[in-house]
């Protein structure tokens, strides 16, 4: 089974004066603004890796959720955010890391097997496994 989802970009003028929008497939984003201000200079609207933080803190946590039900525990709550960070390297830029940090409440789970189960979701969720840069986790299992 192959599972499509999609994105679109537009883009009109040069790096530093051009504009963009980005769109989804299911609408949660359309027509979004982006350029080189919003991805450098932090002004509003989106970029490509707060975008990819976003997939990247979605899918490792929807993993973990699964991971956590198939050893036998049920997560009360999940909160994950995904740092990603943007290097010069060369004449361009890289995407370098994704540093995960995960506070979690599972009822019943140590924090010895919280930290198992999050280190196996955070190598083995799809996105995790696209993305070349270190990945990074903090975890912390609260009571």
């Amino acid at each position: 089974m192959t599972i499509k989802k999609s994105a679109s970009a537009h883009w009109s003028g040069g790096l530093k004066d051009g504009k963009g929008t980005i769109s989804t497939q299911s609408g949660a984003l359309h027509d979004q603004p982006y350029g080189f201000n919003t991805r450098f200079d932090d002004k509003p609207g989106t970029n490509p890796e707060e975008l990819l933080g976003a997939a990247h803190a979605g899918c490792f946590t929807m993993a973990l959720s699964m991971m956590l039900e198939q050893a036998g525990f049920k997560a009360e709550s999940l909160e994950t955010k995904a740092t990603i960070s943007l290097d010069k390297s060369g004449e361009g830029f890289a995407i370098t890391q994704s540093h995960l940090t995960l506070r979690g409440k599972v009822p019943g789970a140590s924090e010895t097997e919280f930290l198992d189960i999050a280190n196996k979701a955070k190598a083995g969720c799809p996105l995790s496994q696209v993305i070349k840069a270190n990945i990074t986790l903090d975890a912390t299992l609260e009571h």
